[in-house]
């Protein structure tokens, strides 16, 4: 017999009331420095490291960690309550506000020219490391009970998958690309009719505009509640692992980071420093405030609100550029989970099952890599797809990706920061070729109030 809904709620502050009350003097300590006048930088800092040091603890001691990690969960509901919105209104505000198509297809290009580029470098750098490290040496581990491979989509599914039918019923499935489709074709037919007559669409892109300063609004409220959210996230990732995990499978663990690092300082900084021409350093600071939701959330989706006040606010990004990079790099851009993580996972599995791999098959590995990384676009686990087309195409048993399962989570934080990191230099890159970079207010140091976010 279910129990009343009364007592379940009386069992959960029963179980959870230690963990609630931790919470709740976070929060306040939070909301403390706040009112303060703590940059909104540092809070996230300091809730991140709160996070890992109380995470640390109540895995220690046995304690139910739901009550914080319910909080974590809320989170990232309400910043997932904005992709949807954010993705359609900014594609079009962004597409619609051009005078030209030839402008449309200049960025296009370039900016997947970009995407695809450096998920090649990240396959050839997650390969490179893995051969190096050899995370499978040693290692001898059971398959867990139940495994089931994912199945691979077929070509003509990815294709239909990705076109939209019903815009209303995909936006309400939360799938983002056929959205962001439909959004190019109504922008692009705001264009085409405006410029016979541009009475007949002012209307409309007077609604956009207003509508986008609405969501940008919205996205100010959600933001302010980064430092709270954070610190139950990784509350409840770090209670959530032992030290067992951790040792037996170090190695994959290392390999992963020591390959999303050099991808990150070497490949992206290089970016910033040689053809942005704009200081690396200064760059980095600037976008720390989107690594840490990156890396907490572990979704590029959950990411993009912040990803988008950080390239227009901070990086001083032109907002046409940004509204139209960001949206598909969330959805189309897998430097991490793409091209580092699926190279590392197929040398592991190599290595773990005794099969040799030739110089052929490193080279099929990244074509395969840059490949896979398009069609996923829309996919549910982008990772886990990617790396199945590529264990697949090498003739690698698929298991391997069950043996990496326990700590995939753990490093998923430093992939998915990659992800939204390439997205954000990307903007970068693409807004400094058309002249729509900022450079003398990206070296101000002015930008830290307007991303927001101390209460009023």
């Amino acid at each position: 017999m279910d129990q009343p809904a009364g007592n379940s709620l009386l069992l959960a502050i029963e179980t959870n009331w230690l963990s609630f009350v931790i919470s709740i003097v976070v929060f306040a300590l939070l909301f403390y420095l706040a009112r303060r006048r703590v940059s909104f930088g540092s809070r996230v800092m300091i809730g991140l490291g709160l996070g890992l040091l109380v995470g640390i603890v109540i895995q220690n001691f046995d304690v139910e960690v739901k009550g914080i990690s319910t909080f974590g969960s809320i989170y990232v509901s309400l910043i997932r309550m904005l992709v949807i919105p954010l993705v359609f209104v900014l594609v079009l505000n962004s597409i619609s506000s051009l005078t030209n198509l030839e402008y449309l297809r200049k960025i296009g290009f370039k900016t997947f020219a970009w995407f695809l580029g450096t998920t090649g470098v990240a396959a050839l750098i997650g390969l490179f490391i893995a051969l190096l490290f050899n995370p499978g040496s040693g290692i001898d581990q059971q398959v867990p009970e139940g495994f089931q491979a994912r199945e691979i989509p077929t070509f003509s599914q990815v294709i239909l998958d990705l076109v939209p039918s019903n815009p209303f019923n995909e936006a309400a499935q939360g799938k983002v690309v056929p959205l962001l489709i439909f959004a190019i074709f109504l922008a692009v037919a705001i264009i085409k009719v405006g410029s016979k007559d541009v009475k007949a669409v002012q209307p409309v892109r007077e609604f956009i505009a207003s509508l986008t300063q609405i969501l940008h609004q919205v996205v100010k409220f959600v933001i302010r509640l980064t430092p709270y959210g954070v610190f139950a996230l990784i509350a409840g990732i770090a209670s959530r692992y032992g030290w067992e995990t951790l040792q037996e499978l170090g190695s994959v663990i290392v390999t992963s980071y020591v390959a999303l690092i050099l991808h990150f300082v070497l490949v992206f900084g290089g970016l910033v420093l040689l053809v942005a021409k704009v200081n690396p350093i200064r760059f980095f600071k600037k976008i720390y405030p989107m690594l840490v939701v990156a890396f907490t959330t572990r979704s590029s989706y959950a990411t993009l609100p912040v990803n988008l006040e950080v390239i227009t606010k901070r990086l001083h990004v032109s907002p046409r550029i940004a509204s139209f990079v960001a949206p598909l790099g969330a959805s189309v851009n897998f430097n991490g989970c793409g091209g580092i993580w699926p190279a590392i996972v197929a040398v592991f599995t190599a290595e773990v099952f005794n099969v040799s791999l030739s110089f052929t098959d490193y080279v099929i590995l990244v074509l395969v890599s840059i490949i896979s990384s398009i069609g996923v676009a829309g996919v549910p686990g982008p990772a886990t797809i990617s790396t199945t087309v590529v264990l697949t195409a090498l003739g690698l048993p698929l298991e391997g990706m069950a043996i990496v399962a326990g700590v995939e989570a753990l490093i998923d934080m430093g992939r998915t920061a990659v992800n939204a990191t390439g997205t954000t230099v990307t903007s970068l890159l693409v807004a400094k070729s058309e002249g729509e970079f900022d450079r003398d207010a990206f070296n101000s140091d002015k930008d830290e109030e307007e991303l927001v976010v101390n209460p009023t």
